[in-house]
């Protein structure tokens, strides 16, 4: 008798594998990031977080002591996802003035899937540039400004760090353009990340100063 047959007629049959349970701190992470990226800081309160993460108050107290606590840990999460497009870009469309262009591609797959990295360039616009959760994010953005410094030196720009910020720039107005419901957001930021970053007649890339008429 086969085994399967054999468990059966002993009336103990076999259990289908079970999926890894989310655990309560993951489900409270999503479920802030999820409101806090269509709603905003202020418009959601403790009781709402706890209902739509489908945990005890004293589970959600147990994780994080706070509504602050919370929010720094979506900010965390939200850098390390902001890092991470940055990074995936060069790995996945190499170096030079295609590789730099190409953060902009996948930005625009995520934002078509509607699963683009957390927005905290909202958070510093509804809590105010001085308020620490507001300096907290813009820490946050650093890291992808690093990523973008390290990705246009090894492009050849001839001033990495003004382009890292200019794409930053772009690359923050197409998260605000997108929350507004601009889907093609990024498509248009990378029009203006071409123009940018302009080929010389060397083959170099010259990038734009930002006194340049072009910008």
């Amino acid at each position: 008798m086969h085994l399967p047959v054999a468990v059966a007629a002993m009336g103990l049959g076999l259990a289908a594998p079970r999926r890894p349970r989310q655990s309560s701190r993951a489900r409270i992470l999503s479920a802030a990031q999820g409101l806090f990226a269509t709603r905003g800081i202020r418009a959601v309160g403790v009781d709402e977080l706890i209902a739509r993460s489908g945990v005890a108050k004293s589970t959600f107290y147990r994780q994080f002591r706070s509504k602050d606590k919370l929010i720094m840990a979506c900010l965390e999460a939200w850098g390390r996802a902001r890092a991470g497009l940055v990074r995936t870009a060069r790995d996945s469309h190499g170096s030079g003035r295609e590789g730099l262009l190409g953060v902009f591609d996948d930005l625009d797959d995520l934002i078509l899937r509607g699963d683009p990295p957390g927005p905290l360039e909202r958070v510093i616009v509804e809590m105010g540039a001085e308020h620490p959760l507001s300096l907290a994010a813009a820490e946050q953005l650093d890291p992808s400004l690093a990523h973008l410094e390290e990705f246009a030196a090894e492009a050849g720009v001839e001033d990495p760090g003004s382009v890292a910020r200019t794409l930053q720039t772009l690359i923050c107005g197409t998260f605000v353009a997108a929350a507004e419901g601009d889907q093609h957001a990024a498509a248009r930021a990378k029009d203006l990340a071409a123009a940018v970053l302009q080929p010389s007649p060397d083959g170099e890339l010259a990038a734009s100063s930002p006194d340049s008429p072009g910008l």
